[in-house]
């Protein structure tokens, strides 16, 4: 086994009595991709959110790079980064300007250099003066994950890192963000309702459902487990049965 980067033990969120997360753990090695799957309501946000320190757990431990998320949180994010979708960058700034903004705040060194390198690299440099307000679903998508970049993470968490993107552009975010990945031997962990991410980009699989790890492995051990030729088939399966799945599973 590598270095563990993220170690995750018996990590529990209630919200006012409800199990959002049900004591899972797990570790995630340096340089590795891991994707967090499940359907809605299966505990993947919360679970991020508790890697993030924007949640606290009800009970058990996060540890980012050998150090307690708790204690350590402000040391611990320098090295990270996020990128969601479903998040929006200051709308009234331009897209060079929120990404100067956030190069200040992350110390990067020749914060213009890097910003335009990122614009160029996701094929974004013709929208730097645009009003990030005024971009594009994709478009946004991208900015963040020029944003999430900006640090050069050691740890990069992603939600649905292709979401609203077009199958070509798609295709490219993903082969891009595994290059960059690899060069730098950034470890990731990703959270999609896209299968096609998850098998070109993960090395490994975590299946939640109702707040616990239903099933892990590989892409490929988790199709042989689940006897289906795609991922998608697997998800439909545990989103539908995850209950009898979950007896198969002791």
């Amino acid at each position: 086994m590598g270095e563990i980067v993220v170690q995750i033990s018996n990590l529990k969120k209630e919200f006012d009595g409800t199990v959002a997360v049900a004591g899972i753990s797990f570790a995630v090695e340096r340089g590795e991709t891991v994707g967090i799957l499940g359907p809605n309501g299966a505990g993947k946000t919360s679970t991020i959110q508790m890697l993030l320190g924007l949640l606290s757990p009800t009970s058990g431990t996060v540890s980012i790079f050998g150090q307690d998320l708790d204690s350590k949180r402000v040391q611990i994010l320098k090295r990270c980064n996020f990128s969601s979708a479903y998040i929006n960058l200051p709308y009234n700034l331009k897209v060079w300007e929120n990404l100067l903004i956030f190069a200040e705040l992350y110390q990067v060194k020749e914060p213009r250099k890097k910003a335009a390198e990122l614009l160029e690299m996701f094929e974004i440099a013709h929208l730097k003066d645009k009003i990030t307000g005024q971009l594009s679903s994709g478009e946004a998508t991208r900015v963040n994950l020029c944003k999430a970049l900006l640090n050069d993470p050691e740890l990069l968490l992603l939600d649905e890192p292709t979401a609203s993107l077009d199958p070509d552009i798609a295709d490219k975010v993903r082969k891009l963000l595994r290059q960059i990945q690899r060069e730098k031997r950034i470890t990731l962990i990703n959270t999609s309702h896209n299968m096609k991410d998850v098998q070109e980009v993960c090395d490994r699989i975590l299946f939640l459902y109702k707040g616990k790890i239903l099933a892990e492995g590989t892409p490929d051990e988790i199709l042989h487990r689940f006897e289906e030729t795609s991922l998608e088939e697997v998800f439909i399966r545990i989103a539908r049965s995850g209950d009898l799945l979950s007896q198969e599973a002791k």
